[in-house]
């Protein structure tokens, strides 16, 4: 994935999250589907920008960008722990 694509689906995330907000205020959806929902999209940003940054340092070293991998949602979010 490319930091093009990467910046893409951060915008795609950061969408959904705005108008799952939006449909909660208008009562389209319970609290507890919306915090679901937020947690997952969260995840996903936290993994995007967790590739964002290893293709940063890995270009930064002089290695390829292009093997970078997203890891598991687990791992990063074991990071703010």
């Amino acid at each position: 994935m490319t930091e093009r694509e990467i910046f893409d689906q951060i915008r795609s995330l950061v969408d959904r999250e705005h108008e799952l907000r939006t449909r909660s205020v208008a009562g389209e959806i319970d609290s507890d589907e919306e915090h679901a929902q937020l947690r997952g999209l969260e995840e996903a940003l936290d993994q995007c920008w967790d590739l964002l940054r290893q293709r940063r340092a890995r270009r930064s070293a002089g290695e390829d960008p292009d093997d970078a991998q997203a890891r598991p949602a687990q791992q990063v979010e074991g990071y703010l722990q």
